[in-house]
């Protein structure tokens, strides 16, 4: 809450298995900042963990992720769109299942924000909290070979 007080940029990441309350954090700080009057999106990798949160949605519905991201790839999502605007008033953005995505979308979207938001800083400078658990499932790679899977694994931050 202080980033958000200060209008901070910050990143958070939220690790634990499933049942240690990462869902209620979600729901406190979304309701918390909504009753506020700010914009909190909300989304998550997986369709199922996405029906958990409030006013969620897939994070590559929400955000336009390709799904097959390179290491140049970006969203697609224009500077004149509503959504566009949308992510310029966001206090803040929830990405719950967040080790599940190859990192190249987790790039793809750094690459949007900035561009969108023109602040050079990782995400636009928005406040974010991605989530999950890197004990659950990790990014396939079909076919991958071991250096593909362990690339697609890094962390982008």
């Amino acid at each position: 809450m202080i980033a958000i007080d200060h209008k901070e940029s910050m990143i958070f990441f939220i690790d634990g298995p499933g049942r240690t309350g990462k869902t209620f954090l979600y729901h406190t700080i979304l309701a918390t900042l909504r009753k506020a009057g700010h914009i909190a999106i909300a989304t998550a990798t997986s369709g199922i963990a996405v029906t958990l949160i409030p006013g969620g949605r897939t994070t590559h519905s929400r955000f336009k992720i390709p799904l097959t991201p390179d290491p140049s790839s970006t969203c697609s999502i224009s500077k004149q769109s509503d959504l566009a605007e949308l992510i310029r008033r966001a206090t803040i953005i929830i990405w719950d299942e967040a080790p599940m995505v190859n990192r190249r979308a987790v790039e793809s979207l750094d690459r949007t924000f900035k561009d969108i938001i023109e602040v050079n800083l990782p995400f636009g400078g928005k406040v974010l909290i991605l989530g999950g658990d890197f004990r659950q499932v990790l990014p396939v790679v079909p076919k991958g070979t071991k250096a593909e899977m362990i690339d697609a694994c890094k962390s982008p931050l």
